[in-house]
């Protein structure tokens, strides 16, 4: 019997176009976490005139949504680690799927909040699972691009949540809105079910799917035997999935410094997400601007997480993450210090896609630096405890908004997120297990002694 090492044909081998394919059905997932996480700011204006209710009346409908995806995020991580990642992910697709269709039926600020609370166990559980999945498809040199172009599809479906409430509120309501938001995911959850594989590196951990993974990897490109036994010792191996493993000494600081820049850039995310279409409104603007004001401030971070990715394979996640939150912080600063409702509606999006852009790039591309962290046996766990914390920093946001806004205004909210984005940049500045430069030594394709196969 013939054992291979996974972790050596992986990470060292050919990115394949059945792989780059794998990634883009766990990135397609993503872009409707993203639809649906950000639909309800979309909606407020309208649920506002609709329901006859103050701006402030939402606070805690926004809150418990970031409530439920805290939840979802840990449990899904675990749940992930412990009985595989792509029936975690499925299921976390499923389940806010319905709710969001559930959502649709809502007559009442309270009802709203429940199915909003439902709806984010499944907008949480996603992610973790998402990264791990997409970190352990492919070929080291290329994981954090493929982590970040999955999980950039969180703005990215922020974007198309922008699009969509622009072109379906003033003519369809938001009661449309929510029902096509919540179709879209169950269509593609019973596609992902069909044709998505489980982890390689999730399969390498269990005998009894060994045959399972050996035609996987042969279809990605690898001639391995049928009959072949699996090993990982590119990887710490973990006795079981615990969140006791996240603070053992290895991995203690690093687990702080995540959980620390998780909390404050998810703070400073969705302080934008759920406010920046009343803010505008508020200054005067129409609902259509409002909703492109959103699509700005998501789209500019697709762009940015892709060339984040790009320049952490060339310069390593510190100086590139660093980079990008100080540029996020001057964005923010100088969006305090001018007059919205004086400004012309493109400065205003040009502003919000900078400063958007460069937030929801740091917040995409943590997820790639957690992924690193934490070996296969923890991945899940450790990335979804780090984003799970920095849902508090979610259920935070609906509050510290509103409070800035009624207080002081565009200025005191922009303010406020030049100020988050300040801990990030010291929490990421702290983490020492940062993801490294690549090396031409790294990007060599393994010759067949590489692939570790060896003889029992």
């Amino acid at each position: 019997m013939k054992t291979v090492d996974v972790g050596a044909i992986l990470d060292e081998g050919a990115w394949s176009g059945y792989q780059k394919l794998l990634v883009l059905g766990t990135a397609f997932a993503i872009v409707l976490d993203g639809l649906d996480n950000q639909l309800l700011g979309v909606a407020v204006p309208a649920l506002m005139r609709e329901w006859s209710l103050p701006r402030p009346a939402f606070a805690s409908v926004l809150a418990s949504g970031m409530l439920g995806m805290m939840v979802g995020g840990a449990l899904g991580g675990y749940i992930g680690d412990r009985v595989g990642r792509r029936g975690a992910l499925v299921g976390s697709v499923v389940a806010f799927g319905i709710f969001t269709v559930l959502v649709s039926f809502a007559g009442r600020v309270g009802v709203l909040g429940v199915l909003r609370f439902f709806a984010g166990f499944g907008l949480g559980g996603a992610m973790p699972n998402a990264a791990a999945l997409s970190s352990e498809y492919v070929p080291r040199r290329h994981r954090a691009f493929a982590v970040t172009a999955t999980i950039v599809c969180i703005p990215l479906g922020g974007t198309l949540a922008g699009l969509l409430g622009a072109e379906i509120l003033p003519r369809y309501g938001w009661r449309t809105l929510f029902l096509v938001g919540g179709l879209a995911p169950l269509v593609l959850a019973a596609i992902l079910w069909r044709i998505l594989p489980e982890s390689p590196r999730y399969l390498a951990r269990r005998r009894e799917r060994w045959l399972e993974l050996a035609v996987l990897l042969r279809r990605i490109g690898h001639d391995v035997p049928l009959d072949a036994a699996f090993a990982d010792d590119r990887e710490r191996a973990v006795s079981q999935a615990s969140a006791r493993q996240l603070f053992v000494p290895e991995f203690r600081r690093d687990t702080l410094a995540l959980c620390g820049s998780f909390f404050f850039c998810l703070l400073t995310v969705y302080i934008g997400t759920n406010w920046v279409p009343s803010l505008l409104t508020g200054a005067g603007f129409g609902i259509a601007v409002a909703s492109n004001g959103l699509t700005a401030y998501n789209l500019g971070g697709v762009g940015g997480a892709i060339l984040g990715a790009i320049l952490i394979g060339r310069l390593g996640s510190r100086r590139t993450m660093l980079a990008m939150s100080a540029g996020a912080i001057a964005g923010a600063v100088l969006l305090a210090s001018v007059a919205i409702g004086a400004q012309s509606v493109v400065s205003v999006l040009a502003m919000l896609a900078w400063t958007g852009g460069l937030v929801n790039a740091v917040q995409t591309t943590m997820y790639a630096l957690a992924a690193h962290v934490y070996p296969t046996g923890i991945r899940g766990t450790g990335v979804g405890a780090a984003v799970a914390f920095g849902r508090i920093g979610g259920v935070a946001a609906p509050y510290a908004g509103s409070w800035a806004l009624e207080s002081g205004g565009a200025s005191r909210l922009f303010a406020l997120m030049a100020a988050t984005m300040t801990v990030v940049f010291a929490a990421l500045a702290s983490v020492q297990n940062h993801i490294p430069r690549a090396h031409a030594s790294n990007l060599r394709i393994p010759t067949p002694d590489s692939t570790r196969v060896r003889s029992e």
